[in-house]
Order: C-alpha cells, then structure tokens, then sequence
C-alpha cells in the first residue's frame, strides 16, 4: 500500500479503529454542540432576569452592585460545582464573569 504525499512512510494510511473513532468522536462532538446551545439560552434567560433586576434597581434608586448578595452567589455555586464534580475554581471565575457583566448592564441602566 502506499502512502500519500502528506504521510511519511512509517504511518499507516488508517488505524483499524478510525472509523469507530471518528463515529465516536462525531457523536460527542455533536453532544458538546448540543450543550452549549443550551447554555447560551439559559445565559440570555438569565441575562433577561438580571435586566429586570436593574430597572428595579434604577427605580427604586439602589445601587447596581449587591456585594453580600455576590459574594453568597459565589458560595453557593461553588458548592454546587464541588457536588456535580466541576472545579470550584473555575465556576467562581466563570460566576466573576458574569457578575461583572451584570454590574456593567446595571450601572448603564441607572445611567440611562
């Protein structure tokens, strides 16, 4: 058999599982597609959520920060990842994230 031009001699042109790997690679790839669909949806339910939030909190004249209310998110999530076996590091960076997102939507809402 021999072997294209890309390939060096000592390489197979297949390995015998390839297609069963690809085929599986396809399969998780698509559920990892399907998933964050899902996650970019409940971001804009949440984002929708913290709008309100913040023309509540223009109306009533109350700042867009609620750092006791921030910091209990924080606890409480990274309690949640420690239970579903995710770094708890990583779901307070990522909760930082958005939190400063919504402190960002909030202080322009109270500007507008």
């Amino acid at each position: 058999m021999t072997q294209p031009d890309h390939l060096p001699d000592h390489l197979p042109d297949r390995r015998p599982d390839e297609g069963a790997t690809s085929a599986e690679l396809l399969r998780l790839r698509a559920s990892i597609d399907n998933i964050d669909a899902a996650l970019i949806h409940l971001l804009a339910e949440r984002f929708k959520c913290t709008q309100q939030v913040g023309e509540l909190k223009a109306r009533e004249g109350m700042p867009p920060a609620d750092p006791a209310r921030e910091e209990a998110q924080i606890a409480r999530l990274r309690d949640l990842a420690d239970t579903a076996g995710l770094d708890p590091t990583f779901a307070e960076k990522f909760l930082g994230f958005v939190i400063a997102e919504v402190i960002h939507h909030h202080e322009a809402i109270a500007k507008s």
